[in-house]
């Protein structure tokens, strides 16, 4: 119970429970900066810059090792094929739209808050079309950027057009 007193009423403790919920699959930064700055309070840069960086951590070990985890899956667990081709199919799918922009096309995936894309989704692609971690982690960093600003704009404006309606 401490240290959930201490993630709700610290700041560093604030930091931290943001860059958690950030880090999590279909959440990420677009439910990090939100949870962040107005369900626990943090200053808007502040909420920003622990989502992005607990939407950015899982990516590198995603890209790397993603393959070998479903092989792993597939070789001990038969009954979560289901589940593993599902994600495999979704990442080829998104692929498809990355792959013909490449860089770029992954960047621009990632940047776009809407659910189905994102650096958790973007890395999954990155990884089933074989592209390198040394040029996919830029354009999966700028993304995540992107996205937050967009997101933290978003956030700003809901409130502040809630206030005005409320008053």
């Amino acid at each position: 119970m401490e240290l959930l007193n201490w993630l709700e009423t610290t700041m560093g403790g604030e930091f931290i429970f943001t860059l958690l919920v950030s880090m999590i699959p279909i959440v990420e930064l677009r439910g990090g900066i939100p949870f962040g700055a107005v369900t626990l309070g943090l200053p808007y840069p502040v909420a920003f810059i622990a989502a992005v960086i607990g939407n950015i951590l899982p990516v590198p070990f995603i890209i790397i090792y993603i393959r070998r985890i479903f092989q792993w899956l597939r070789a001990h667990f038969h009954k979560l094929d289901g589940i593993v081709d599902a994600l495999e199919r979704k990442a080829h799918l998104k692929g498809k739209k990355v792959n013909r922009y490449k860089y770029v096309g992954l960047l621009l995936f990632v940047a776009i808050p809407l659910p189905g894309t994102g650096a958790w989704t973007g890395a999954l692609a990155a990884a089933f079309l074989d592209m390198p971690l040394r040029k996919a982690m830029p354009s999966i960093i700028l993304g995540v950027i992107l996205a937050g600003c967009i997101m933290t704009g978003l956030t700003h404006l809901g409130i502040n057009l809630f206030t005005a309606v409320m008053a």
